[in-house]
């Protein structure tokens, strides 16, 4: 087992190093690969076998989701107890991509395992894209301006910086920790686009809306700090920010999870029923462009998507063509 898990720590430092993936990535690999060490009980890459795998994806399939009951059989595996408890097919492929990139790296090193080809990924359906309206995206871009709760600075100031953050977000179709990781000068608001670094450390330019440009100008003419951080966490100054500021530190550079409580908040308060996220505004951005005639090669670059078929989720709600032989045909 000991040369397995060497073999599985260096194949996640080449995730990490030599193919850049993400620290989140890499630690979400580890965790699939341990489980279906123990789980198909190899002991080298050698017992990586056709078999051990069909036993684990029967043994995944059993699995249940979060938060339903299950019971155990004599063979140990979680028995769900009603249909459509058991983990979403996708989640299974997390689980079977982690171990065919790894027997991926063991066949270019070559290591003596199981052919990566031999593992078949689970037929899924179709994914549904967290859509709203153009009225819905509206309602909700405004709120942050009709929602200040008291007449002080500090609610101004939240008021200017959650506006920019949706403005920007809906702007540039930016992922939510690519947003978080922006800093003051990253926007150069003179020339309405910037570079970022997103997904693998993949480089896109992004650009501005006018609005987007006048929602961060009249932000950061409020903001008197001298934080680095373009989105930074407002509320009352808790003991370990102001130490950090004291220390001529950041002070608290709004988290991912922060944003999708703020932009949840005010998708609430405006009337929204549908879950709402930071990437809610992220598929609003690619489907305004596709239904305004964008080709779907310059959107996915703008999206930094690495294949096209992960940009073409969006072509079955922004098909114009379709829609205009349906109405032209069609004799209803």
């Amino acid at each position: 087992m000991a040369d397995l898990n060497r073999l599985k720590q260096e194949f996640l430092e080449y995730l990490e190093i030599e193919k850049g993936r993400s620290l989140k990535t890499v630690e979400n690999y580890d965790r699939y690969l341990a489980r279906f060490f123990k789980q198909a009980d190899v002991k080298s890459p050698a017992d990586i076998s056709d078999d051990a795998v069909r036993q684990y994806r029967l043994w995944l399939n059993r699995q249940a989701s979060s938060n339903h009951p299950t019971s155990s059989t004599k063979s140990g595996l979680r028995r769900v107890q009603s249909v459509g408890d058991t983990l979403k097919k996708n989640t299974q492929n997390y689980h079977l991509i982690a171990l065919r990139v790894f027997l991926k790296y063991l066949a270019r090193r070559g290591v003596p395992s199981l052919p990566p080809e031999k593992i078949e990924l689970a037929k899924t359906a179709g994914r549904d894209l967290d859509l709203i309206n153009d009225d819905e995206l509206k309602r909700l871009i405004a709120i942050p301006s009709k929602d200040q709760k008291g007449t002080g600075k500090n609610d101004e100031v939240k008021s200017l910086r959650d506006k920019a953050m949706l403005e920007l977000l809906f702007s540039t179709g930016l992922r939510v920790s690519e947003l978080c990781s922006l800093d003051r000068d990253t926007i150069n608001l003179a020339r309405d686009e910037f570079s970022i670094r997103g997904k693998g450390e993949k480089v896109r330019l992004v650009f501005l809306s006018d609005k987007a440009r006048e929602a961060i100008r009249d932000y950061l003419a409020k903001r008197k700090d001298m934080d680095e951080a373009l989105f930074t966490n407002l509320s009352e100054i808790n003991p370990t920010s102001l130490k950090l500021r004291r220390a001529g530190k950041s002070s608290d550079r709004l988290t991912s999870r922060s944003v999708e409580r703020i932009i949840k908040k005010y998708a609430i308060k405006a009337g929204i029923t549908k879950k709402v996220t930071p990437h809610t505004l992220r598929h609003s951005f690619a489907t305004d462009l596709l239904q305004n005639g964008a080709d779907i090669r310059s959107v996915q670059m703008m999206l930094g998507h690495s294949s096209v078929s992960t940009t073409q989720i969006y072509t079955h709600v922004t098909d114009k063509h379709l829609r205009d032989i349906h109405k032209k045909f069609h004799s209803n």
